[in-house]
């Protein structure tokens, strides 16, 4: 074989100038091209822990919170994954707020959106709204300790967990392998939304009042496996660059 022949070839073409070649001129990738691409990937056994944290709550004028915490863990000794929820339920002193009045129209497309999608749609004075989506990627030898927040309780698979206090109503239900937390606020405030289901997230808003404080946050988080490399891999890599000396490099 001419291996290093191959690779000093290849070495000396992409060091040529742009215009030394009309290939070289940029060409448009096509949708259907990107589609078959792939990025790097990992070995079975390397991922030892993967976790989900989704945290969502609304705050109203006068000071009021609802909201939940919903985390699962899953390791190499999980059997069956579980999601726990812990409630969010404070009462402010503020002054009421009035009556929302805001509208916003069209939005029936974003439930046939993929991926991650993010909305807010504000139809009122003074809020703040924010979805963020935070991903933890770590190496370790272990496993972390699967922590359930004190006060947690299990969300079975098909249930329903509501809750609601002068912010408004929650509810977190767990359906088709994911996860939703839906917040609907008091005196037509709004309401807002985050789902993790069918290897998609959706955070999406909508205030029709004034004064509010929404958050959606979701973190994954990943810990692999030590893999660094062996002996045997280097000596490898070294044999392969040997064959550069033949040609003078």
């Amino acid at each position: 074989m001419k291996t290093p022949y191959w690779l000093v070839a290849a070495c000396l073409a992409a060091s040529l100038p742009v215009h030394a070649s009309p290939s070289f001129k940029p060409v448009e990738i096509k949708d259907q091209e990107l589609a078959t691409l792939r990025g790097r990937y990992l070995m079975p056994g390397r991922i030892i822990s993967f976790g989900v944290v989704m945290t969502s709550t609304w705050q109203n004028a006068r000071g009021d919170m609802i909201g939940a915490t919903t985390s699962m863990q899953i390791q190499q000794s999980t059997t069956r994954p579980q999601f726990y929820v812990s409630m969010i339920n404070r009462s402010g002193n503020g002054s009421s707020s009035s009556q929302g009045s805001g509208s916003v129209l069209g939005g029936s497309g974003l439930n046939n959106t993929q991926g991650v999608t993010q909305v807010v749609r504000a139809a009122g004075d003074y809020n703040s709204a924010y979805n963020n989506v935070d991903i933890n990627i770590r190496e370790g030898s272990v496993a972390p300790d699967m922590n359930v927040a004190q006060g947690s309780v299990p969300l079975p698979n098909g249930s329903t967990i509501y809750g609601a206090n002068g912010a408004g109503t929650l509810s977190i239900s767990s359906t088709g392998g994911g996860v939703q937390l839906g917040i609907r606020a008091s005196n037509n405030q709004g309401n807002s939304m985050q789902r993790l289901a069918q290897g998609g997230l959706m955070q999406t808003s909508t205030l029709l009042g004034g004064s509010n404080a929404v958050n959606n946050f979701t973190q994954l988080n990943v810990v692999l496996r030590d893999n660094l490399p062996t002996a045997g891999a280097l000596d490898c890599n070294l044999d392969q660059l040997k064959g550069l000396r033949t040609v003078g490099y």
